[in-house]
């Protein structure tokens, strides 16, 4: 099977034309305001509209409100939201019901301890994002460039899809699907030339590595 690959944190129209150019099957869009990644609802509609048919556009959000969830699914045309803070599975569900669109929630991992999180994430969620879990004090829950241990998810799977995130780049990329089994994995700064900049170049590699 051939793994499916998300691009995440695009903010220019170049950058989302290199991610479909190298067949990434899911292109993300960052609304956390501490990101550098970070775009703006007007900005990410108009590379939204840059997406051709096929291709996932994912809205990643931190512990949104209703409020600025609503603007969201109102501005930006979108297949997915990502959640990416400390939403219960309770609220997943509320999100679900709300919008109607998929849900992807995403946990972080440290040690065997933050594993039942993804067990009680996977009954509410249509799609898991095995991150690795931010430092203490760190003030983004992800996008951080940090791996976690891939053993401890090594031959685990859930009843939905799972991707795999967390310091990947085209030099590690394969080794990581090696190790978990990973049928998706996800990239943010590892394609990146600059903070909140793509690569093109580097897009293709990761692909190319991650297929």
């Amino acid at each position: 099977m051939t793994t499916r690959v998300k691009i995440c944190g695009l903010t220019r129209t170049s950058d989302v034309a290199a991610a479909v150019n190298a067949g990434a099957a899911y292109l993300g869009f960052n609304f956390f305001p501490k990101s550098p990644r970070y775009v703006s609802l007007s900005d990410a509609a108009k590379l939204a509209l840059a997406v051709p048919e096929g291709v996932a556009k994912v809205a990643l959000s931190v512990d949104a409100d209703d409020a600025f969830l609503d603007a969201l699914t109102a501005t930006v045309p979108l297949d997915m939201l990502q959640l990416h803070g400390r939403e219960t599975p309770a609220r997943v569900m509320d999100v679900k019901a709300r919008y109607g669109l998929p849900v992807m929630k995403v946990v972080g991992i440290a040690s065997a301890d933050d594993l039942p999180e993804l067990a009680a994430q996977a009954k509410v969620a249509d799609q898991l994002l095995v991150d690795a879990k931010p430092s203490p004090g760190a003030d983004r829950p992800g996008g951080n460039a940090l791996t976690f241990d891939w053993k401890l998810i090594a031959g685990r799977r859930w009843p939905v899809p799972w991707m795999l995130a967390g310091g990947l780049t085209p030099d590690n990329v394969a080794e990581a699907i090696t190790l978990t089994g990973a049928q998706q994995v996800d990239v943010a700064s590892g394609v990146e030339s600059a903070p909140g900049i793509k690569d093109a170049g580097l897009i293709r590699a990761f692909i190319k590595a991650a297929q």
